[in-house]
């Protein structure tokens, strides 16, 4: 495998256990857009996201979609192989391109089942992608579409450490299973409020603390489960990462709650 990574999965584990168990990965570029697995596709490869944005999708009988995880550098995909499921249940989808390491999902599965420390490493992602799912389920049905988009935005944002990102209204509504429209007026009110500018497909984040404190809840509890993926103390995290887990971890304003 390649001498260094991004992904923080991979960035845990034991140099060992790398060179044991992983010596099949194999750097793959990722498109906006691609699709990764289809709902019942056959889980072939699991890849470990190092640069760039994938989005897992619930999508319906009328091809509608809603976004229930979301994945960077601090995890990989197809991770449902190593619980023993042969196929997809939901729609891996490139949201920002960016570059993967892949591997055969037997071999992954095999180094899920042999060693410890893959075990240990893996199934502290797979949990907190189950908790981010539950939590995404409980902000669709209680917060309001301004805030789910900001928390969407800063979600992003996280994983990419960049304050741009390509998006369209059209995208963003499927992401967060609502009407163009009403992305479009939220977007609006995001821009009027200086918070992000958006201009031909392009979004800019231009005032991230702003941006947090107009997001629910659900943000932090999302940014809390970043942060201990990444480990910034532990993994021997790139310096651009350091700095950002140092700046945001520090007198972050409280994001607002919503009573219900």
């Amino acid at each position: 495998m390649p001498s260094a990574t991004q992904n923080r999965l991979l960035a845990a584990l034991p140099p060992a256990e790398l060179e044991r168990y992983f010596s099949g990965l194999r750097p793959v570029s990722l498109t906006q857009r691609q699709v990764l697995y289809e709902p019942g596709a056959s889980l072939a490869y699991v890849y470990f996201v190092e640069e760039g944005v994938v989005s897992i999708l619930t999508k319906m009988a009328d091809a509608t979609t809603i976004e229930v995880g979301m994945i960077g550098i601090e995890g990989a995909v197809g991770t449902a192989v190593l619980l023993g499921w042969e196929t997809s249940r939901q729609q891996a989808l490139v949201q920002v391109s960016g570059s993967a390491l892949r591997m055969n999902a037997a071999e992954c599965k095999a180094a899920f089942d042999q060693s410890p420390a893959v075990r240990a490493v893996m199934m502290r992602f797979i949990e907190a992608l189950f908790d981010l799912s539950a939590q995404t389920v409980a902000c669709n049905r209680l917060h309001t579409i301004e805030q789910r988009c900001a928390r969407w935005l800063l979600m992003a944002r996280d994983r990419l450490q960049d304050d741009i990102m390509p998006m369209t209204h059209e995208f963003l509504a499927s992401m967060l299973g609502v009407r163009r429209a009403g992305v479009t007026e939220t977007a609006g009110e995001l821009q009027r409020s200086r918070l992000i500018r958006y201009h031909h497909g392009r979004l800019t984040i231009i005032d991230r603390e702003g941006l947090e404190a107009t997001a629910c809840e659900c943000y932090r509890i999302d940014h809390n489960l970043f942060m201990r993926l990444c480990d910034a103390e532990g993994l021997g995290l790139p310096e651009k990462i350091k700095s950002f887990v140092r700046t945001r971890t520090k007198n972050a304003p409280r994001p607002k709650h919503v009573e219900v």
